[in-house]
């Protein structure tokens, strides 16, 4: 699956590229034999790294502070409320991330902070590259929705028909 995405304005021009690519539906089975994961998210620059991150349930996010000065990591999100208290640099702390749902990350010290989490209950989900591509791999046979979701509301819902046997589909989407 491949995917063309808009531009922005502060960052660089590849991580406004950036988006998240996913089933709205699950297939059958998808549910099943959930490893738990680790991700990473780096505070460097007084900016986290990457500013947008797709995660399952069940995963924990490490929250290193690659910067010479305090971070206070933290969210009011509903579905995943945290506040790691203030760290200095190359200290790092964790959150395990047990609800789907799009979770805003900020730093207490610097207002101009913030970051995406978003959590899935299921695998069907990528990130799109600097140039907007996606891949998701070992999708069963269907037809499904399949959303693209931007920082903001911008979004674009698609069907992608998956024939038995696999092999590759291209699903261009647009986000602006």
């Amino acid at each position: 699956m491949s995917a063309e995405l808009g531009e922005g304005h502060e960052r660089d021009a590849g991580e406004w590229r950036r988006a998240v690519v996913y089933f709205e539906t699950a297939p059958k089975g998808a549910f099943e034999d959930r490893e738990a994961a680790r991700a990473r998210m780096d505070q460097r620059n007084e900016s986290f790294v990457p500013h947008l991150l797709a995660i399952t349930v069940g995963t924990t996010v490490d929250f290193p502070n690659n910067d010479r000065t305090y971070h206070n990591v933290f969210s009011l999100s509903k579905g995943q409320r945290f506040d790691l208290g203030r760290y200095g640099a190359g200290h790092s702390k964790a959150v395990r991330f047990d609800h789907p749902g799009v979770v805003r990350v900020f730093c207490d010290i610097h207002s101009h902070m913030n970051a995406f989490v978003v959590v899935f209950n299921h695998p069907y989900h990528a990130l799109t590259d600097d140039e907007g591509r996606y891949r998701i791999d070992n999708i069963p046979a269907g037809t499904y929705p399949v959303i693209a979701w931007h920082e903001g509301t911008a979004r674009d819902t698609r069907s992608v028909t998956i024939p038995p046997g696999g092999g590759i589909v291209d699903l261009d989407l647009l986000v602006q």
